[in-house]
């Protein structure tokens, strides 16, 4: 029988042995002419046995059905006495026993299995738990140690981006005390300074909006527009090179939701970036349309593109495949669509150039 221990495991014993006993004394006390009580009462013996496999297994189930023949007894004492038993009847009345004790142990029997299934599922619902809070404990420090790796990363690119600009500012202020020359090697040595602390003014800034970028204030914009605007400001960029700048906009596409300023730079660094990277001249494609539930903005080049190597770095803080590049830039741009809920990718054409693909959401939380 199932452990009396087990919480609520004893008033159930009681009131199903009271339920027995109750049952028997109403079947002995109902006379046979009342026959459909009677016959009500015969056969409810089989609902506690029913009960108590369910509660407590087959054992519990083979117990009451013993019990229950056990009170079912002096009814048939008071039959045996009351006329001759008969092959039929005895037949029928072990029928009536047979099917407590089979009620019991195939209730029984399905009650504890479906009990095993139970504990099964609750045992690997406990372990995948465990394995998930598991996992979130070493998501999390993975977390804090990638952000501890990318901190010693920014630090030691930040150290050596500095190191460069002050070792010729210090070279070009040597210059200016110890050389006493004509005044136009002094002119060149303070527009020296004057370069380098510059950069090192650009490189600050650039660390600065990257280490803590503002939040974007979202409202409304076409396009369209947007891109006019981009191509106004890159055209003083090109100069006398043969490039040229196009817009393709896909038809019908509705306005979009961002903080157009950081958009605009972000398309606008990308559109110089490929300028620079086109000496030879060329095309610069600026496209624009609607995939899904995202906006697809793109920067289409026909430069010298980026070493199939290197394309997995370009958008870490401090790496730069120019000169007198600070390596913020595309990790700066790429910071900044981020908290947009989009992406920045980057791909090399089939032919030449690259195309740097941003991806924005259709919808934002909030636009002013």
């Amino acid at each position: 029988m199932a452990d009396p221990i087990q919480p609520g495991g004893g008033w159930r014993i009681a009131v199903l042995s009271s339920s027995i006993v109750a049952i028997s004394g109403l079947h002995f006390l109902t006379p046979e002419s009342l026959g459909l009580w009677y016959n009500l009462f015969h056969h409810l013996y089989v609902l506690p046995i029913v009960i108590a496999a369910i509660f407590f297994g087959w054992r519990g189930g083979l117990i009451a059905a013993g019990f229950s023949a056990l009170c079912y007894a002096p009814y048939l004492l008071l039959i045996f006495r009351a006329q001759p038993s008969t092959e039929e009847f005895l037949v029928s009345q072990g029928a009536e026993l047979f099917d407590f004790f089979l009620s019991g142990i195939v209730t029984g029997i399905l009650a504890d299995r479906e009990r095993r299934q139970k504990r099964k599922l609750e045992k690997t619902n406990q372990q995948l738990s465990n394995v998930y809070r598991e996992l979130q404990n070493n998501f999390e420090q993975m977390k804090r140690a990638e952000r501890l790796y990318a901190l010693g990363q920014l630090s030691a690119g930040l150290a050596h981006e500095i190191r460069n600009p002050l070792a010729g500012i210090e070279g070009a202020a040597l210059l200016v005390r110890n050389d006493s020359g004509s005044a136009q090697k002094r002119e060149e040595c303070l527009a020296i300074i004057q370069k380098e602390c510059r950069r090192l003014k650009r490189l600050v800034s650039n660390f600065l909006e990257f280490a803590k970028p503002r939040s974007p204030q979202y409202r409304r914009v076409q396009l369209e527009s947007l891109f006019d605007s981009v191509i106004g400001l890159a055209s003083h960029a090109i100069g006398h090179e043969p490039i040229q700048i196009h817009k393709v906009l896909a038809p019908n596409l509705p306005s979009c939701s961002c903080d157009p300023e950081q958009i605009q730079q972000i398309i606008l660094n990308l559109t110089i970036n490929a300028i620079q990277a086109m000496p030879e001249g060329g095309e610069i494609v600026l496209a624009a349309a609607k995939q899904g539930e995202n906006f697809l903005l793109q920067v289409i080049d026909q430069g010298r593109g980026v070493e199939a190597g290197l394309l997995d770095k370009i958008f870490d803080p401090f790496f730069t495949t120019k000169e007198n590049g600070t390596g913020m830039g595309l990790s700066v741009a790429h910071q900044i669509v981020a908290q947009h809920g989009g992406s920045l990718t980057a791909k090399k054409n089939e032919r030449q150039g690259m195309t740097f693909s941003v991806w924005l959401p259709l919808h934002q939380g909030s636009e002013s």
